[in-house]
């Protein structure tokens, strides 16, 4: 184990990142990246990476601030440019480089960010103890090492932040006293407990001067770090659109996306008024229809809320019902292939999860995870809340609703998408993946399913996906109001209850999502529009000749790529 640890450290050591040796430009940073990034590679499914820890030593960070505006310079030059089958992929490159430049130059979390350093602290040994992938010798040896490198990292945070926000040092502090806790106290107690490495036998006075360290660092906060007065969570107009640049990596603006936005959803409410009218007439044929449109959709809404499930066992055996029919569908139409090994579970979200338990979630299994199992975790409520407010939440999770869902969650969509993508040959993609990807296609191929007979003749079933198509378009162009036009909470309630027509629960749900992840909140509509126009656009190129089994498959297949790559893509495996 020694040998194969010092091999894997020459090879990828800090520096070893400028080499003379020619080397691939993104073989190169997925070298340095993982040695930056120890912790995220491991989560990643590279357990290689347990033997290290994240360095952020003043030097370390310089070296990867210097290494990344190197890369830039290199992906940005013709001469050294990957092969043109490689394009894409150094498009991506080039976002991430960007992104770590952004991070590290501009956020500085290793000079404002107390819980970045308190993180990797309190996570160094229980990140070991908990990897049931190495043997007890491995976690005996790692367990002295991680000791050194959480002091290391005690002091790397001393030299290096600047200042904090209180909010920073009241979250940080907090983790540290737990993890002083932890190293002074709980972990020499659990080491006592087992057999120690002959090498390793002054690991108890490690804890100790662990400890030592990690109490140095909170005093430290408390005297002699500057605190900085709070930073608004609104980005303000300039900064939203240079980020939305960014993130989308194109010039779409912030007036041009909530314009877009804005249209869709008077656009779906208009063939909402349709299909509520439609089913109104099929299932109240001798009753008088509303006077208004308005009237007319929330009458159907209403139908559509009271078929909810009764609780959390029958919602989770009507999942499992659910994903069975969409895998039959998805055969039966010939819409994509269907992966030949399911590893797919489905479970309800456990109370722990916090506000994610509202919602649900899909885990999806990591991207190098050698048993590449993915849970769909279903949205929960506690039995203890009142009877009101559990009928108010499954009312928001009815029958119909889920119904749609399932494409957008499982088949074809996230997770046959993840299970598909994971195999592709371009481990870049799979680590610096197109963020708006993933939310567009998962709501792109809700109406491809609908357009192919999914629930042909339920109007619920439909009526729930425009419902969602409004959601989408709202959260887009909420997004854009409270962070480029000072929108209040208020205010956005009162616009996705009233005008996008937003189920209690999510409406609730959005203020938060607005301000930790604005512009991810804008992929559902953005990418779900690119995708929308892109087969429209084959379909034209095509004609008779387009098959739509070729084109889920092929979207599946090539990986989480910026969506506007694909017209070329079709085009060169297609040439008439």
């Amino acid at each position: 184990m020694k040998v194969i640890f010092t091999l894997l450290l020459s090879c990828l050591c800090l520096g070893q990142y400028l080499s003379a040796v020619p080397v691939d430009p993104g073989q190169e940073y997925l070298m340095a990246w993982q040695q930056f990034y120890p912790s995220q590679a491991v989560d990643q499914g590279i357990h290689a990476a347990i033997f290290q820890y994240e360095d952020r030593s003043p030097e370390a960070v310089r070296t990867w601030i210097t290494f990344n505006k190197q890369m830039l310079l290199r992906l940005q030059d013709p001469k050294d440019a990957y092969r043109t089958e490689q394009a894409i992929d150094a498009r991506l490159l080039r976002n991430q480089v960007r992104a770590e430049l952004e991070r590290w130059e501009r956020e500085a979390p290793h000079q404002h960010s107390l819980t970045h350093y308190a993180t990797l602290i309190a996570d160094a040994i229980p990140r070991v103890l908990d990897a049931d992938f190495l043997t007890l010798d491995e976690k005996n040896q790692l367990t002295c090492r991680r000791l050194t490198a959480a002091q290391a990292l005690c002091k790397a945070a001393r030299q290096g932040l600047m200042s904090i926000s209180k909010a920073e040092a009241d979250r940080g502090n907090q983790m540290l006293i737990t993890a002083l806790t932890f190293y002074g106290t709980i972990l020499p107690q659990q080491l006592q407990q087992r057999s120690l490495p002959a090498n390793c036998i002054d690991v108890l006075a490690a804890c100790q001067a662990t400890a030592a360290q990690v109490q140095d660092l909170i005093q430290y906060v408390e005297t002699r770090l500057p605190i900085t007065p709070a930073v608004t969570s609104i980005l303000g107009r300039e900064e939203y659109a240079r980020q939305l640049t960014l993130y989308t990596d194109s010039p779409l603006t912030p007036e041009t996306l909530a314009a877009m936005a804005l249209d869709d959803i008077e656009q779906a409410k208009k063939q909402m008024a349709t299909i509520a009218r439609e089913y109104l007439i099929a299932q109240y044929p001798r009753e008088k229809l509303p006077e208004d449109e308005a009237a007319m959709v929330k009458r159907a809404l209403a139908d559509m809320e009271k078929d909810a499930p009764l609780d959390a066992a029958d919602y989770l055996n009507f999942w499992q019902e659910l994903a069975a029919a969409a895998v039959a569908f998805l055969e039966e139409k010939q819409i994509a292939k269907l992966p030949a090994v399911p590893t797919l579970r489905i479970l309800t979200a456990p109370e722990s999860a916090g506000p994610a338990a509202r919602i649900g979630w899909v885990d999806s299994a990591p991207a190098f995870a050698p048993n590449p199992v993915t849970t769909l975790y279903l949205p929960s409520i506690p039995d203890t809340l009142s009877a009101q407010e559990q009928i108010d939440f499954w009312a928001s999770f009815n029958k119909p609703f889920n119904r749609m869902i399932v494409i957008h969650e499982l088949f074809p969509g996230h997770y046959m998408q993840f299970k598909v993508s994971r195999e592709t040959p371009h481990p870049v993609r799979l680590l610096f993946p197109y963020e708006p990807y993933f939310e567009g296609w998962a709501t792109f191929v809700e109406r491809v399913c609908l357009d192919a007979g999914w629930e042909a003749g339920n109007h619920l079933t439909y009526l729930a996906h425009l419902r969602k198509r409004v959601e989408n378009a709202n959260r887009a162009y909420t997004s854009v109001q409270v962070h480029c036009n000072g929108w209040s909470q208020e205010q956005v309630m009162q616009f996705s209850t009233e005008t996008s027509l937003l189920a209690p629960q999510f409406a609730k749900s959005l203020w938060g999502r607005i301000i930790r992840s604005p512009l991810q909140l804008t992929s559902y509509f953005w990418g779900g529009r690119q995708f929308t126009e892109l087969m429209a656009a084959e379909q034209r190129r095509r004609g008779e000749k387009f098959n739509l089994k070729e084109f889920m498959d092929t979207i599946m297949r090539t990986g989480p790529v910026p969506i506007d790559e694909f017209p070329n893509i079709f085009s060169n495996s297609t040439r008439e």
